[in-house]
Protein backbone atom coordinates (compact mmCIF):
# COMPACT_ATOMS: atom_id res chain seq x y z
CA UNK A 1 0.00 0.00 0.00
CA UNK A 2 1.09 3.59 -0.88
CA UNK A 3 2.37 5.69 2.04
CA UNK A 4 2.16 9.57 1.84
CA UNK A 5 6.33 11.13 2.61
CA UNK A 6 6.32 15.03 3.36
CA UNK A 7 8.72 16.33 0.72
CA UNK A 8 11.16 19.69 1.99
CA UNK A 9 11.41 21.46 -1.32
CA UNK A 10 13.97 24.32 -1.11
CA UNK A 11 14.82 26.14 -3.94
CA UNK A 12 17.82 27.22 -4.66
CA UNK A 13 19.87 30.59 -3.76
CA UNK A 14 19.00 33.37 -6.26
CA UNK A 15 22.35 34.40 -8.52
CA UNK A 16 24.01 37.63 -7.61
CA UNK A 17 23.45 39.01 -11.32
CA UNK A 18 20.02 38.77 -10.96
CA UNK A 19 17.48 41.51 -10.85
CA UNK A 20 13.91 41.92 -10.51
CA UNK A 21 12.22 42.09 -13.83
CA UNK A 22 10.06 45.30 -14.97
CA UNK A 23 6.00 44.52 -13.69
CA UNK A 24 4.18 43.41 -16.83
CA UNK A 25 0.87 44.36 -15.50
CA UNK A 26 -0.64 40.62 -15.27
CA UNK A 27 -1.59 38.83 -12.33
CA UNK A 28 -0.33 35.39 -12.12
CA UNK A 29 -2.07 32.37 -10.56
CA UNK A 30 -1.94 32.05 -6.91
CA UNK A 31 0.56 29.25 -5.05
CA UNK A 32 -1.31 25.88 -4.44
CA UNK A 33 0.11 23.22 -2.29
CA UNK A 34 -0.33 19.71 -4.22
CA UNK A 35 0.53 16.36 -2.39
CA UNK A 36 2.15 14.07 -4.73
CA UNK A 37 1.95 10.19 -3.78
CA UNK A 38 5.05 8.47 -4.46
CA UNK A 39 3.79 5.27 -7.02
CA UNK A 40 4.13 3.85 -10.31
CA UNK A 41 6.64 3.45 -12.83
CA UNK A 42 8.27 6.08 -12.94
CA UNK A 43 8.79 6.39 -9.11
CA UNK A 44 10.10 3.09 -9.15
CA UNK A 45 12.87 3.99 -11.95
CA UNK A 46 13.31 7.13 -9.76
CA UNK A 47 14.21 4.88 -6.51
CA UNK A 48 16.32 2.49 -8.43
CA UNK A 49 18.16 4.84 -10.25
CA UNK A 50 18.62 6.63 -6.96
CA UNK A 51 19.53 4.05 -4.50
CA UNK A 52 22.51 2.85 -6.85
CA UNK A 53 23.56 6.30 -8.17
CA UNK A 54 22.69 5.32 -11.92
CA UNK A 55 22.85 8.12 -15.21
CA UNK A 56 19.67 7.69 -16.93
CA UNK A 57 21.80 5.35 -19.65
CA UNK A 58 23.48 3.13 -17.12
CA UNK A 59 19.78 2.25 -15.93
CA UNK A 60 18.57 1.68 -19.06
CA UNK A 61 21.25 -0.70 -19.65
CA UNK A 62 20.94 -1.93 -16.54
CA UNK A 63 17.01 -2.48 -17.00
CA UNK A 64 18.12 -4.05 -20.53
CA UNK A 65 20.95 -7.30 -19.23
CA UNK A 66 18.29 -7.76 -16.40
CA UNK A 67 15.14 -8.49 -19.58
CA UNK A 68 17.97 -10.67 -21.06
CA UNK A 69 18.61 -12.50 -17.72
CA UNK A 70 14.98 -13.24 -17.30
CA UNK A 71 14.75 -14.35 -20.93
CA UNK A 72 17.51 -16.66 -20.74
CA UNK A 73 15.95 -18.56 -17.79
CA UNK A 74 12.63 -18.73 -19.22
CA UNK A 75 13.71 -20.45 -22.31
CA UNK A 76 13.87 -16.79 -24.21
CA UNK A 77 10.36 -16.16 -23.37
CA UNK A 78 9.62 -13.28 -21.19
CA UNK A 79 5.90 -12.98 -21.60
CA UNK A 80 2.53 -13.82 -23.92
CA UNK A 81 4.54 -11.85 -26.50
CA UNK A 82 7.81 -13.42 -26.89
CA UNK A 83 5.99 -16.42 -26.71
CA UNK A 84 4.52 -16.42 -29.66
CA UNK A 85 7.81 -15.50 -31.11
CA UNK A 86 7.12 -12.60 -33.56
CA UNK A 87 8.42 -8.97 -35.04
CA UNK A 88 12.51 -9.96 -33.73
CA UNK A 89 13.64 -10.73 -37.34
CA UNK A 90 16.19 -8.45 -38.46
CA UNK A 91 15.82 -5.53 -40.45
CA UNK A 92 18.41 -4.85 -43.03
CA UNK A 93 19.22 -1.51 -44.94
CA UNK A 94 17.06 -2.06 -48.09
CA UNK A 95 14.08 -2.97 -45.81
CA UNK A 96 14.69 0.39 -43.47
CA UNK A 97 15.27 2.39 -46.59
CA UNK A 98 11.54 1.70 -47.71
CA UNK A 99 9.24 4.43 -48.89
CA UNK A 100 5.63 4.72 -47.48
CA UNK A 101 4.49 6.37 -51.05
CA UNK A 102 5.37 3.07 -52.43
CA UNK A 103 3.31 0.89 -50.01
CA UNK A 104 1.81 -1.05 -52.43
CA UNK A 105 5.68 -2.51 -53.52
CA UNK A 106 6.60 -3.28 -50.28
CA UNK A 107 6.19 -6.88 -48.07
CA UNK A 108 3.60 -5.99 -45.27
CA UNK A 109 4.59 -9.39 -43.31
CA UNK A 110 8.50 -8.59 -43.84
CA UNK A 111 7.68 -5.22 -42.15
CA UNK A 112 6.35 -6.67 -39.24
CA UNK A 113 8.54 -9.22 -38.79
CA UNK A 114 6.31 -12.20 -39.85
CA UNK A 115 8.25 -13.62 -42.79
CA UNK A 116 8.12 -16.70 -41.01
CA UNK A 117 4.29 -17.11 -40.75
CA UNK A 118 3.25 -15.27 -43.36
CA UNK A 119 -0.60 -15.94 -44.54
CA UNK A 120 -0.50 -18.50 -41.57
CA UNK A 121 0.06 -15.82 -39.35
CA UNK A 122 -2.91 -14.91 -36.52
CA UNK A 123 -4.73 -12.23 -35.74
CA UNK A 124 -3.00 -11.96 -32.22
CA UNK A 125 0.37 -12.54 -33.86
CA UNK A 126 0.13 -9.28 -35.92
CA UNK A 127 -0.94 -7.45 -33.08
CA UNK A 128 2.08 -8.41 -31.29
CA UNK A 129 4.42 -7.81 -34.16
CA UNK A 130 2.98 -4.27 -34.80
CA UNK A 131 3.04 -3.60 -30.84
CA UNK A 132 6.73 -4.45 -31.06
CA UNK A 133 7.68 -2.36 -33.79
CA UNK A 134 6.28 0.53 -32.89
CA UNK A 135 8.24 0.30 -29.99
CA UNK A 136 11.27 -0.16 -31.56
CA UNK A 137 10.58 2.74 -34.73
CA UNK A 138 8.37 5.46 -32.55
CA UNK A 139 9.85 8.88 -33.67
CA UNK A 140 9.36 9.97 -30.49
CA UNK A 141 12.03 7.27 -29.22
CA UNK A 142 14.69 8.14 -31.83
CA UNK A 143 14.11 11.51 -31.67
CA UNK A 144 17.82 13.57 -31.65
CA UNK A 145 19.54 10.77 -32.02
CA UNK A 146 21.66 10.86 -35.48
CA UNK A 147 21.64 8.69 -38.57
CA UNK A 148 17.83 8.05 -37.75
CA UNK A 149 16.51 10.48 -40.26
CA UNK A 150 14.16 8.01 -41.98
CA UNK A 151 13.18 6.02 -39.17
CA UNK A 152 9.71 7.95 -39.38
CA UNK A 153 9.58 6.73 -42.99
CA UNK A 154 10.06 3.15 -41.90
CA UNK A 155 7.48 3.86 -38.89
CA UNK A 156 4.91 4.82 -41.79
CA UNK A 157 5.41 1.34 -43.33
CA UNK A 158 4.96 -0.33 -40.03
CA UNK A 159 1.59 1.69 -39.63
CA UNK A 160 0.42 0.72 -43.24
CA UNK A 161 1.48 -2.79 -42.51
CA UNK A 162 -1.02 -3.62 -39.56
CA UNK A 163 -3.54 -1.36 -41.60
CA UNK A 164 -3.57 -4.02 -44.52
CA UNK A 165 -3.20 -7.18 -42.17
CA UNK A 166 -5.53 -6.12 -39.87
CA UNK A 167 -8.27 -6.32 -42.77
CA UNK A 168 -9.66 -8.86 -44.02
CA UNK A 169 -10.68 -8.21 -47.51
CA UNK A 170 -7.46 -6.12 -47.81
CA UNK A 171 -5.38 -8.71 -46.51
CA UNK A 172 -6.48 -11.51 -48.39
CA UNK A 173 -6.22 -9.35 -51.82
CA UNK A 174 -2.25 -9.06 -50.63
CA UNK A 175 -2.13 -12.53 -49.81
CA UNK A 176 -3.15 -13.00 -53.27
CA UNK A 177 -0.36 -11.30 -54.94
CA UNK A 178 2.18 -11.96 -51.95
CA UNK A 179 5.84 -11.21 -53.72
CA UNK A 180 7.06 -14.14 -51.76
CA UNK A 181 4.72 -16.53 -53.49
CA UNK A 182 4.96 -15.17 -56.35
CA UNK A 183 8.98 -16.09 -56.73
CA UNK A 184 8.00 -19.07 -55.79
CA UNK A 185 5.22 -20.12 -58.00
CA UNK A 186 8.26 -20.29 -60.57
CA UNK A 187 9.60 -22.95 -58.84
CA UNK A 188 7.91 -25.58 -60.27
CA UNK A 189 10.05 -28.90 -61.62
CA UNK A 190 10.21 -29.31 -65.29
CA UNK A 191 9.46 -31.94 -67.88
CA UNK A 192 13.30 -32.27 -68.21
CA UNK A 193 14.04 -32.66 -64.52
CA UNK A 194 10.93 -35.43 -63.97
CA UNK A 195 12.29 -37.58 -66.80
CA UNK A 196 16.53 -37.15 -65.78
CA UNK A 197 15.58 -37.63 -62.04
CA UNK A 198 17.80 -40.46 -60.51
CA UNK A 199 14.43 -41.69 -58.68
CA UNK A 200 11.51 -40.55 -60.47
CA UNK A 201 9.06 -41.50 -58.09
CA UNK A 202 11.02 -40.08 -54.91
CA UNK A 203 11.84 -36.88 -56.67
CA UNK A 204 8.10 -36.10 -57.58
CA UNK A 205 6.60 -36.17 -54.46
CA UNK A 206 9.65 -34.13 -52.93
CA UNK A 207 9.05 -31.56 -55.61
CA UNK A 208 5.08 -31.60 -56.02
CA UNK A 209 3.97 -31.84 -52.39
CA UNK A 210 5.57 -28.34 -51.75
CA UNK A 211 3.50 -26.30 -54.85
CA UNK A 212 0.40 -28.08 -54.27
CA UNK A 213 0.27 -27.26 -50.37
CA UNK A 214 1.18 -23.30 -51.40
CA UNK A 215 -1.83 -23.42 -54.10
CA UNK A 216 -4.03 -25.01 -51.54
CA UNK A 217 -4.25 -21.61 -49.27
CA UNK A 218 -6.49 -20.17 -52.34
CA UNK A 219 -9.33 -22.70 -52.12
CA UNK A 220 -12.70 -21.77 -51.51
CA UNK A 221 -13.55 -25.40 -50.12
CA UNK A 222 -11.72 -26.74 -47.09
CA UNK A 223 -9.92 -29.37 -46.51
CA UNK A 224 -7.64 -29.84 -49.10
CA UNK A 225 -6.52 -32.73 -50.79
CA UNK A 226 -2.75 -32.67 -50.16
CA UNK A 227 -0.91 -35.03 -52.85
CA UNK A 228 -0.47 -37.98 -50.54
CA UNK A 229 2.13 -41.21 -51.10
CA UNK A 230 2.58 -43.51 -53.58
CA UNK A 231 0.57 -46.35 -52.11
CA UNK A 232 -3.33 -44.10 -52.28
CA UNK A 233 -5.50 -46.19 -53.79
CA UNK A 234 -6.90 -45.51 -57.33
CA UNK A 235 -10.25 -43.79 -55.39
CA UNK A 236 -7.70 -41.58 -53.38
CA UNK A 237 -5.91 -40.35 -56.42
CA UNK A 238 -8.94 -40.12 -58.52
CA UNK A 239 -10.22 -38.04 -56.04
CA UNK A 240 -7.40 -35.70 -56.00
CA UNK A 241 -6.91 -34.86 -59.64
CA UNK A 242 -11.12 -35.11 -59.65
CA UNK A 243 -10.60 -31.56 -57.21
CA UNK A 244 -7.10 -29.63 -58.45
CA UNK A 245 -9.37 -30.15 -61.79
CA UNK A 246 -12.60 -28.61 -60.15
CA UNK A 247 -10.18 -26.07 -58.08
CA UNK A 248 -13.03 -23.61 -57.21
CA UNK A 249 -9.72 -20.68 -56.07
CA UNK A 250 -11.02 -17.06 -53.91
CA UNK A 251 -7.39 -15.48 -55.41
CA UNK A 252 -8.49 -12.10 -56.78
CA UNK A 253 -5.85 -9.24 -57.96
CA UNK A 254 -7.68 -6.09 -57.14
CA UNK A 255 -4.35 -5.26 -54.76
CA UNK A 256 -2.89 -4.43 -58.43
CA UNK A 257 -5.67 -2.29 -59.07
CA UNK A 258 -3.92 1.62 -60.33
CA UNK A 259 -5.31 4.18 -58.54
CA UNK A 260 -7.08 7.08 -60.03
CA UNK A 261 -4.83 10.04 -59.83
CA UNK A 262 -5.31 12.44 -56.47
CA UNK A 263 -7.42 15.67 -57.39
CA UNK A 264 -8.95 13.82 -60.23
CA UNK A 265 -12.88 14.99 -60.48
CA UNK A 266 -13.18 13.66 -64.34
CA UNK A 267 -16.07 10.97 -64.24
CA UNK A 268 -14.57 9.72 -67.19
CA UNK A 269 -10.83 9.12 -65.71
CA UNK A 270 -12.48 6.89 -62.78
CA UNK A 271 -14.22 5.12 -65.14
CA UNK A 272 -11.76 4.78 -67.23
CA UNK A 273 -9.40 3.53 -64.66
CA UNK A 274 -12.14 1.20 -63.19
CA UNK A 275 -12.83 -0.24 -66.58
CA UNK A 276 -9.04 -1.21 -66.86
CA UNK A 277 -8.64 -2.26 -63.81
CA UNK A 278 -11.61 -4.69 -63.93
CA UNK A 279 -10.01 -5.57 -67.16
CA UNK A 280 -6.20 -6.70 -65.85
CA UNK A 281 -8.28 -8.30 -63.33
CA UNK A 282 -9.69 -10.83 -65.35
CA UNK A 283 -6.93 -11.12 -67.72
CA UNK A 284 -4.72 -12.24 -64.54
CA UNK A 285 -7.75 -14.22 -63.32
CA UNK A 286 -7.33 -16.28 -66.58
CA UNK A 287 -3.81 -16.38 -66.76
CA UNK A 288 -3.76 -18.13 -63.08
CA UNK A 289 -6.45 -20.65 -63.99
CA UNK A 290 -4.40 -21.61 -67.03
CA UNK A 291 -1.02 -21.69 -64.97
CA UNK A 292 -2.97 -24.14 -62.59
CA UNK A 293 -4.25 -26.80 -65.10
CA UNK A 294 -0.78 -27.12 -66.59
CA UNK A 295 0.64 -27.90 -63.44
CA UNK A 296 -2.24 -30.27 -62.39
CA UNK A 297 -1.40 -31.58 -66.28
CA UNK A 298 2.44 -32.03 -65.86
CA UNK A 299 1.67 -33.58 -62.21
CA UNK A 300 -0.90 -36.13 -63.69
CA UNK A 301 1.47 -37.00 -66.95
CA UNK A 302 4.32 -37.91 -64.64
CA UNK A 303 2.81 -39.26 -61.17
CA UNK A 304 4.06 -42.57 -60.24
CA UNK A 305 0.75 -43.55 -59.18
CA UNK A 306 -1.13 -43.85 -62.25
CA UNK A 307 1.16 -46.28 -63.85
CA UNK A 308 1.01 -47.97 -60.67
CA UNK A 309 -2.65 -48.30 -61.20
CA UNK A 310 -2.96 -49.29 -64.54
CA UNK A 311 -0.41 -52.52 -64.24
CA UNK A 312 -2.16 -53.47 -61.28
CA UNK A 313 -5.45 -53.22 -63.36
CA UNK A 314 -3.52 -55.41 -66.59
CA UNK A 315 -2.17 -57.71 -63.78
CA UNK A 316 -6.15 -58.44 -62.37
CA UNK A 317 -7.58 -58.94 -66.03
CA UNK A 318 -4.85 -60.99 -66.94
CA UNK A 319 -5.14 -63.61 -64.05
CA UNK A 320 -8.90 -63.69 -64.34
CA UNK A 321 -8.53 -64.66 -68.14
CA UNK A 322 -6.01 -66.93 -67.09
CA UNK A 323 -8.60 -68.51 -64.17
CA UNK A 324 -11.50 -68.37 -66.90
CA UNK A 325 -9.45 -70.55 -69.41
CA UNK A 326 -8.18 -72.99 -66.55
CA UNK A 327 -12.19 -73.47 -65.75
CA UNK A 328 -13.19 -74.17 -69.42
CA UNK A 329 -10.34 -76.71 -69.98
CA UNK A 330 -11.81 -78.48 -66.78
CA UNK A 331 -15.64 -78.38 -67.74
CA UNK A 332 -14.95 -78.99 -71.88
CA UNK A 333 -16.09 -82.35 -71.87
CA UNK A 334 -19.10 -82.28 -70.22
CA UNK A 335 -19.64 -79.00 -71.76
CA UNK A 336 -19.60 -81.18 -75.20
CA UNK A 337 -21.57 -84.40 -74.19
CA UNK A 338 -24.07 -81.35 -73.57
CA UNK A 339 -23.74 -79.73 -76.65
CA UNK A 340 -24.32 -83.12 -78.30
CA UNK A 341 -27.63 -83.88 -76.55
CA UNK A 342 -28.91 -80.74 -77.28
CA UNK A 343 -28.06 -81.20 -81.12
CA UNK A 344 -29.81 -85.00 -81.02
CA UNK A 345 -32.95 -83.63 -79.35
CA UNK A 346 -33.19 -80.89 -81.93
CA UNK A 347 -32.92 -83.28 -84.61
CA UNK A 348 -35.29 -85.24 -83.15
CA UNK A 349 -37.60 -82.40 -82.92
CA UNK A 350 -37.12 -81.72 -86.18
CA UNK A 351 -37.63 -84.53 -87.47
CA UNK A 352 -41.00 -84.86 -85.51
CA UNK A 353 -41.99 -81.46 -86.97
CA UNK A 354 -41.32 -82.50 -89.95
CA UNK A 355 -43.17 -85.86 -90.01
CA UNK A 356 -46.13 -83.69 -88.45
CA UNK A 357 -46.36 -81.49 -91.37
CA UNK A 358 -46.08 -84.42 -93.81
CA UNK A 359 -49.15 -85.93 -92.59
CA UNK A 360 -51.17 -82.58 -91.94
CA UNK A 361 -50.26 -82.55 -96.22
CA UNK A 362 -51.49 -86.16 -97.04
CA UNK A 363 -54.73 -85.80 -94.94
CA UNK A 364 -55.47 -82.08 -96.95
CA UNK A 365 -54.52 -84.41 -100.26
CA UNK A 366 -56.79 -87.43 -99.60
CA UNK A 367 -59.72 -84.74 -98.39
CA UNK A 368 -58.77 -82.44 -101.92
CA UNK A 369 -59.00 -85.76 -103.46
CA UNK A 370 -62.62 -86.56 -102.02
CA UNK A 371 -63.76 -83.11 -102.73
CA UNK A 372 -62.82 -83.57 -106.33
CA UNK A 373 -64.49 -86.56 -106.95
CA UNK A 374 -67.60 -85.60 -104.97
CA UNK A 375 -67.69 -83.01 -107.64
CA UNK A 376 -67.35 -85.25 -110.32
CA UNK A 377 -70.19 -87.39 -109.21
CA UNK A 378 -72.36 -84.73 -108.88
CA UNK A 379 -71.35 -83.09 -112.23
CA UNK A 380 -72.49 -86.34 -114.08
CA UNK A 381 -75.46 -87.02 -112.23
CA UNK A 382 -76.57 -83.08 -113.00
CA UNK A 383 -75.39 -84.32 -117.06
CA UNK A 384 -77.88 -87.69 -116.75
CA UNK A 385 -80.86 -85.38 -115.53
CA UNK A 386 -80.70 -83.26 -118.16
CA UNK A 387 -80.40 -86.03 -120.87
CA UNK A 388 -83.52 -87.24 -119.41
CA UNK A 389 -85.61 -84.34 -119.79
CA UNK A 390 -84.97 -83.60 -123.27
CA UNK A 391 -86.08 -87.22 -124.47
Amino acid sequence: MASVRELPVVPPPLPASWTTPESSGKSISPLVERRLLPAGTAYLAHVKRAVHKLTFDEHDKHAEEERKRLEAMNGGCVDAEDDLGVGDEPEDEELLSLDPKEWKKQDHYQVLGLSHLRYKATDDQIKIAHRKKVLKHHPDKKAGLAGDSNDDAFFKCIQKAFEVLTNPERRRQFDSVDPYYELLEADVPTEKQLKSARDPQKFFFHAFAPVFEREARFSRKQPVPMLGTYDNSKETVEAFYDFWYNFDSWRSFEYLDKEVNEGSDNRDDKRYTEKKNKSERARRKKEDTARLRSLVDLALAYDPRIKRIKEEEKAAREAKKKNKGGVQNGVSAKQNAEEEKKKAEEEAKRKEEEEKAARAEAKKAKAAAANAAKKARRAARAAEEGATAAQ
